[in-house]
């Protein structure tokens, strides 16, 4: 019986430490990853990229932990959505919001900010943005919520912030027009040598 408790002990200090897609959670779930490279629409000096990584809550629910850094962006806060189509060119192309349903309805300002895919604003420093949020409305692991159904899911950085629209539908209240957008892409192998929590 102690040998086993030491074994056990020891396997999961194992499986820490070597980290990435492979990493097993203290609930029995895998930590998934997942990027995106951010480009501008137009601009072609706004980069950057955000991470993500699926992890199980203490009760069993998936989070979703989501670290952005942009540069190029102009000063001040931009809205940051999960878009319903992986699709960057052009930036139109990865349409509403995504907001799988059973009732979605990917209308940028409408039905916000209820969207699965809607995150909090981005706030731009001289040049330079860094956001970090988790949300439980999208996952990356396969179901109803998933970021990688059948046509994947893009990230859109709009011009203007997000007001979350307490009006309703009013044009323009979920951030306008697009600045930036990325393709959502599985993360392949492990991570080696980061000290990042992404």
């Amino acid at each position: 019986m102690k040998k086993n408790v030491i074994l056990l002990i020891a396997l999961t200090i194992i499986t820490f430490v070597l980290g990435g897609i492979d990493q097993v959670d203290a609930w029995g779930g895998k930590n998934i990853r997942a990027e995106a490279q951010i480009q501008g629409c137009t601009d072609q000096n706004i980069t950057g990229k955000a991470e993500l990584k699926e992890r199980w809550s203490e009760e069993g629910v998936k989070l979703v932990d989501i670290h952005l850094e942009v540069n190029g962006l102009s000063d001040g806060k931009h809205a940051f959505h999960i878009h319903e189509t992986d699709a960057c060119q052009p930036c139109g192309e990865a349409k509403g919001h995504f907001d799988p349903g059973p009732h979605g309805f990917s209308n940028p300002d409408g039905n916000h900010p209820f969207h699965s895919g809607d995150l909090i604003n981005i706030e731009s420093k001289n040049g330079k943005g860094v956001m970090e949020t988790t949300t439980s409305r999208i996952t990356l692991s396969p179901g109803p919520l998933s970021i990688f159904d059948e046509d994947g899911s893009a990230f859109i950085i709009h011009t203007n912030m997000d007001t979350y629209c307490p009006e309703g539908i009013v044009k323009g209240c979920a951030g306008g027009s697009r600045d930036a957008c990325g393709s959502i892409k599985m993360k392949e192998g492990k991570d080696k040598g980061s000290k990042k929590a992404y």
